[in-house]
């Protein structure tokens, strides 16, 4: 049986990582096999590119290239075979994601991610995206809250996450059928129930 790949997206600070966990383990919970990962990064390699493009200033195009490289080892390496296996691969942040930082924040051409995606991503898609919606002033509180060291992205100014956040809408409204885009700015409970009631769908 083929498995089932969903997507985590929303800007910095939009608390989807939190309630990717939370969806990790209420699937575990159910039986199901599980496999929980993240872009960029979720390979060795990736993982290696992760460090130089959350620490690094490069290129718009060099960023890119480098977040469509980790994407395609991460494919290849992790998304694919657990697929083939029936599991359930949960994902923090995809393609939509290069689309709205890349394209939206940074001004790179929406075609060339779409060209990136041509090429790295032999047709693979999620079966379902959660977008986590926020405010960016809300979100922008939230990181000011945070014990880690901001990365390079996580710094960026309010207008570039305004774009981002555009992008992400614009992303929502073109893929009705795979996207779901969540008030972030609910109380846990009530976005866990979302979630629930969003994968029992596919």
């Amino acid at each position: 049986m083929a498995g089932r790949f969903i997507t985590f997206e929303g800007i910095d600070g939009a608390g989807k990582s939190t309630q990717h966990a939370w969806l990790v383990a209420h699937l575990r919970a159910q039986g199901k096999e599980v496999v929980a990962t993240r872009e960029p990064g979720g390979t060795p390699l990736g993982e290696k590119l992760r460090s130089l493009l959350l620490a690094e200033p490069m290129h718009i195009e060099t960023e890119a290239l480098l977040m469509f490289a980790a994407r395609r080892e991460h494919i290849d390496k992790v998304i694919s075979p657990a697929l083939a296996n029936g599991a359930w691969v949960i994902c923090d942040r995809f393609v939509d994601a290069s689309f709205a930082y890349q394209s939206g924040g940074r001004g790179l051409a929406w075609e060339k991610i779409e060209t990136l995606c041509t090429w790295t991503l032999n047709s693979l898609q999620a079966d379902l995206t959660f977008i986590f919606d926020v405010p960016v002033n809300t979100a922008q509180a939230r990181l000011a809250q945070a014990t880690h060291q901001p990365d390079r992205f996580e710094q960026e100014q309010t207008e570039f996450f305004e774009r981002v956040r555009a992008a992400y809408h614009r992303i929502a409204q073109e893929n009705p059928q795979r996207v779901v885009l969540i008030d972030a700015t609910q109380t846990p409970d009530k976005i866990n129930k979302l979630l629930e009631k969003s994968i029992a769908t596919i």
